[in-house]
């Protein structure tokens, strides 16, 4: 197979700091793998290849394939954190991926993912590279597809919920925006008011600028730039907000 098609959505940053040596072992062992299949490719176009990503560690934006790798290397830190790798949690991980990215690429992941799996990772030092080249909006996308995949068994353990926060505190996330995604899996009798970032005494003009807020700060739109496959399952978290606050309108008889 081809390191230029294995790569199309590009990767800049990622190939630097603590991922990228965890990302490069992980290539190495896929491209062993997928040597016999490679003929085609030139030895040296894939070596200019590797140097043109790994050279570039500060990309100003990131592209697909930095959010993709970012995303493996902390999926494999979150399966790993009951101590067990569950295959409902890999089945999760197979659909979620196929539902954003093509077949061919999704077998490519997730060999990646399984090499990843046999590592140990630096959590803190993984979340402070993403911090410092990721936008927000993107690391907040990270930490729902992450709590999406805890709950593939059913539900979010103890281990798996201390691990989430984690993350999310080196990754800058703040711990209004954490309780609101933690509350999208881990029901309470308030976690609708937990998702619009409001306490259930709030007035009803309050819940209303709260699913505004909310609203914009989770919109789709605000991820195109990693394309249009992110963009679509970010909806899903968009799509909550929405019925968080038609359920406390419900509640409450707002018009």
């Amino acid at each position: 197979m081809s390191y230029r098609k294995f790569i199309g959505g590009g990767l800049g940053w990622v190939l630097g700091g603590p991922i990228g040596g965890l990302v490069g072992f992980a290539l190495g062992s896929f491209f062993d793998l997928a040597a016999q299949d490679d003929s085609e490719d030139n030895p040296v176009d894939r070596s200019r290849n590797t140097r043109a990503g790994a050279g570039n560690p500060r990309a100003s934006q990131t592209q697909s394939g930095d959010f993709v790798m970012s995303l493996l290397v902390l999926i494999s830190a979150v399966m790993n954190a009951d101590g067990k790798v569950m295959r409902s949690e890999l089945d999760m991980v197979k659909a979620m991926l196929l539902r954003s990215y093509r077949e061919d690429q999704v077998k490519q992941y997730l060999v990646i993912l399984r090499e990843l799996l046999k590592q140990q990772v630096d959590v803190a030092g993984v979340c402070r590279q993403i911090r410092s080249n990721m936008a927000y909006s993107q690391r907040l996308e990270l930490l729902h597809i992450l709590f999406r995949i805890s709950r593939a068994d059913g539900e979010v353990s103890t281990g798996e919920l201390g691990l989430l926060e984690y993350i999310a505190s080196h990754m800058g996330i703040t711990t209004p925006d954490f309780m609101s995604l933690r509350a999208m899996f881990v029901v309470t009798p308030d976690s609708d008011y937990k998702i619009l970032e409001i306490e259930p005494s709030a007035s009803d003009e309050d819940v209303k600028k709260a699913f505004r807020r909310m609203a914009m700060k989770y919109h789709p739109d605000k991820l195109s730039g990693l394309g249009d496959q992110v963009r679509k399952e970010s909806e899903e978290k968009f799509r909550r907000v929405q019925e968080a606050y038609e359920s406390i309108k419900r509640k409450r008889g707002m018009a």
